[in-house]
């Protein structure tokens, strides 16, 4: 994969923020900076970037949102308002039978506070 200026500005868009932003969301910002660059290269360079493993696909009900792989940690994702949290404290304890664990994708799905507070 060739190193472009439209992906390093994905690249760095992405690893800019903690948030995590779905495609749209980071091609409105990368317009703002590279006026030509269009959705299809946006979506096209965010699947070679979780191909590489430099990126993270988040896949929810409605789209996919992005996030930087900087530290290991799960998703929150409520069901509700899809709002995606981080969590970084969490205690994983599984006997794996002598097997090698190379990588793990953890994502809970329930429903957050905010949501929890409305329903009240």
């Amino acid at each position: 994969m060739r190193n472009t200026k439209q992906k390093k500005l994905v690249y760095d868009i992405i690893y800019s923020t903690y948030d995590h932003l779905d495609a749209k969301s980071i091609y409105n910002k990368a317009k703002l900076e590279m006026p030509s660059i269009s959705l299809a290269t946006v979506y096209r360079i965010l699947n070679e970037l979780c191909n590489m493993g430099k990126v993270l696909r988040i896949a929810t009900d409605n789209e996919d949102h992005f996030d930087r792989i900087d530290t290991k940690h799960a998703h929150f994702i409520c069901n509700k308002c899809n709002k995606i949290i981080d969590i970084f404290d969490y205690t994983l304890k599984y006997k794996m039978n002598d097997n090698i664990v190379y990588n793990y994708d953890l994502v809970f799905h329930g429903i957050c506070n905010d949501c929890k507070r409305n329903e009240v």
